[in-house]
């Protein structure tokens, strides 16, 4: 293998698919692999255990998300109309 300094995750491509995919690429799976904040517990410690299946490590909640981030935008938006508004 060879030096992956500059490329990160996407070193394992070498030299194929063009440079433009190699980027998003890594930035996908570095954001994928980083720990994301539990919604129970909110601590760092979520991890990816299979496409859309999340875990937290710390407590074990076990929830759905997206393929590689476990909160997705439409998801967001779906949790905030279900809740309801604070009292002001």
């Amino acid at each position: 293998m060879g030096r992956t300094r500059k490329v990160g995750p996407a070193g394992s491509f070498g030299p194929r698919y063009g440079s433009t995919l190699r980027k998003k690429w890594a930035r996908i799976v570095s954001a994928m692999r980083k720990p994301h904040k539990c919604p129970r517990c909110q601590t760092r410690a979520v991890k990816r255990i299979s496409v859309g299946i999340w875990r937290c490590n710390k407590c074990g909640l076990v929830f759905a998300g997206g393929a590689y981030i476990p909160y997705t935008k439409v998801g967001d938006v779906a949790r905030r109309a279900s809740t309801p508004p604070r009292p002001r």
